[in-house]
């Protein structure tokens, strides 16, 4: 017997430690994305559409490449560099379909702090002359991108630590107006960076807090200095860019392919410099030489990593942030979910394999992204295809890009802050839908263009962990005895008719950001679920859970006696007597709950609402304005609905 038992022990003991090959599939598919959508791509369908948004990706990944790169204090073609690497290793690791990774404004203003405080302009007098091995660059330009890659290398090992200690569910603490009020201050300061190119001014580098003051401070002193030919060339870029996308904007569903502005005003402009002579002629500053080919990969120094850890924090919070708020757009646009640690993974690994590249820190751009959709890419195909054409510009195309005068390289960086500078009409929706968030907005917005944009984002998240933590004690918990009470007399008077079932749930907990998205998942849940068993009549689900404290710990509800919606049309009604307070994150969920459950054939009622509540839905989301969503109580919910359809059972009754 002991023998036996000894060898069952041995027979258990070696199943547990033996790899599965399908647990090892899962992982890989889970790890890397690319062998699910990969082995699932249709060319019939999706390579066209693919190719044609890849292409015109290629054109804003170069052109935004070249103005990143000066924007981080490093030399023009390490930008090509940027916009080719990162773009490939997140087509593997990320989940985003329509993201497009590669360089980006902030995380290059962050890295030019580094780069501008170790090796600053005033060195290179002191640095020998002589080019190195490496695209015969000289050993300041060498220098300055070594400090821009120790900054990428370091922040994506700190982005893949978040990974491993999971901390990407951590990502509920940042809220919509805290990353709009954020992007919009560090557009505001990119804007403010490129001033010196609109106008042709000579304006040394300025950083720290309140340094977007000081740098408007030395143009208005020294507005003499403005070249007149550079502001009108600048003048005349914008315009051009603004007219034609608004055009394509307009005429997109009538044209296939829409003009590529950005690259036939890089032509003609290029041409045009070329052939006046105007670096010489009028003092314009040109993008200059551009080497060919791309450099033997090398470590990053990791002697200076210590003295770039405050800029390498900014860029993985920063960074990550704006490009997950991407991610999760797109995949609310297109139908498809993200998963946020998975993206820590994709970023972290994007930033510390370019690293080894010449590469400044990458991130999700929201250009580049809105792009994407406006040419209908369907996959990550599309980025994949944009990296073939990159390539074809650093081993072929790179020299041509001399004479592009810096002012419309410019104009084409400002034009494509667009997305995020008119982020600024928020403010009116924030103020319709709860004061407090606009507040947070504009307190967000003054920090981020006064300091920096993580010092913004860190101030956004702690006002509004202090502002729900303020407001949480005023909560109150109802008591469902009247909605049991309500519920029997119901379905005594009815009398058992046949099949029109009705689910009411009950909020009796505040909806803001913390719980938001757990609330969505519990309902999704108690729609969809798929439980053929039939419900006695006189049981009641009850769900008895405190979302709050179920956001953050990922409990989840028991509801095992929930009745499915089946074939037959349900109806839904929210009662609302409890939700004491909400913000704009609960008020979008709401709105985004009322949209998915009619795609899903669910009529969705509200009952209890008060009129703020009700003002903010109606503001935010497209309602039906002809068929009545709002009722005074449940009773009067289920009247419109038993008057409308033949009611006659009520099948569940679950309290969240």
């Amino acid at each position: 017997m002991t023998g036996a038992k000894r060898k069952k022990r041995s027979v258990l003991w070696t199943k547990m430690h033996t790899p599965h090959c399908e647990d090892f599939k899962q992982w890989c598919r889970r790890r890397l994305p690319i062998l699910e959508w990969a082995t699932r791509y249709n060319l019939k369908e999706n390579l066209l559409p693919d190719t044609v948004s890849g292409i015109m990706l290629a054109v804003q990944q170069v052109t935004q490449g070249l103005a990143f790169a000066v924007l981080s204090s490093v030399h023009p073609v390490f930008g090509l560099y940027g916009s080719l690497f990162p773009a490939i290793i997140y087509a593997v690791f990320g989940m985003g379909r329509h993201v497009s990774t590669g360089t980006f404004a902030l995380t290059s203003l962050i890295s030019a702090n580094a780069v501008e405080r170790l090796v600053p302009l005033s060195s290179q007098n002191l640095t020998a002359q002589s080019n190195t091995s490496v695209l015969g660059l000289s050993d300041f330009e060498m220098q300055r991108i070594s400090v821009a890659a120790a900054v990428s290398f370091l922040g994506g090992v700190i982005q893949v630590a978040m990974f491993v200690l999971h901390l990407g569910s951590a990502t509920f603490l940042l809220t919509e107006p805290v990353i709009s009020a954020m992007t919009t201050g560090a557009a505001t300061h990119v804007v403010t960076s490129q001033v010196k190119y609109l106008l042709g001014m000579k304006i040394p580098y300025i950083s720290g807090p309140l340094g977007f003051f000081y740098i408007y401070a030395h143009v208005f002193q020294n507005i003499k200095s403005v070249r007149l030919e550079a502001l009108l060339l600048s003048l005349l870029s914008i315009v051009v860019l603004v007219l034609v996308k608004e055009l394509n904007e307009q005429f997109k569903r009538k044209i296939k392919i829409v003009l590529p502005v950005d690259l036939v005003l890089i032509i003609a402009a290029s041409f045009t410099c070329y052939c006046t002579n105007m670096e010489n002629t009028y003092g314009l500053e040109v993008v200059g030489h551009i080497p060919k080919g791309i450099p033997p990969p090398r470590v990053p120094p990791m002697r200076i990593l210590s003295a770039v850890i405050t800029e390498a924090f900014g860029v993985a919070f920063v960074g990550y942030v704006a490009s997950l708020a991407l991610a999760q757009g797109s995949a609310k646009k297109f139908k498809y979910s993200v998963d946020d640690n998975q993206e820590l993974l994709a970023h972290g690994l994007s930033n510390v394999i370019s690293s080894f590249f010449f590469c400044i820190p990458s991130a999700a751009a929201m250009g580049r992204t809105a792009g994407l959709y406006s040419t209908g890419a369907r996959t990550q195909v599309a980025c994949l295809i944009s990296c073939v054409s990159v390539l074809m510009v650093i081993y072929a195309a790179g020299p041509l890009l001399y004479w592009l005068p810096m002012c419309v390289l410019a104009s084409i960086i400002v034009v494509g802050l667009k997305g995020m500078l008119i982020q600024f009409r928020d403010l009116r929706k924030y103020w319709n839908v709860d004061k407090i968030d606009w507040g947070i907005w504009v307190s967000t917005y003054i920090f981020s263009i006064c300091f920096a944009a993580n010092v913004g984002l860190l101030f956004g998240v702690v006002c509004t962990v202090a502002v729900v933590i303020g407001r949480f004690p005023r909560a109150k918990t109802l008591s469902i005895k009247n909605m049991k009470e309500m519920e029997f007399k119901l379905k005594r008077e009815v009398d058992d008719e046949t099949v029109h079932q009705v689910k009411i749930v009950l909020i009796n907990n505040p909806l803001v950001f913390l719980n938001a998205k757990k609330f969505r998942a519990d309902l999704m849940n108690i729609i969809q679920r798929e439980n053929t068993s039939s419900q006695p009549h006189d049981e009641i689900s009850k769900c008895e859970q405190n979302t709050l404290l179920n956001s953050l710990s990922n409990g989840n509800c028991n509801e095992e006696a929930t009745q499915p919606c089946l074939n037959e049309k349900c109806s839904l009604i929210l009662d609302c007597s409890g939700l004491t307070f909400f913000d704009s994150s609960g008020v979008s969920m709401l709105v985004e709950v009322y949209t998915d459950s009619n795609s899903k054939s669910v009529d969705v009622s509200f009952a209890h609402c008060t009129a703020s509540l009700i003002r903010a839905m109606k503001y935010c989301g497209n309602l039906d304005p002809e068929k009545p969503i709002f009722f005074e109580s449940v009773p009067a919910a289920l009247s419109s609905i038993h008057s409308n359809k033949s009611l006659s059972k009520l099948s569940d009754h679950s309290e969240i």
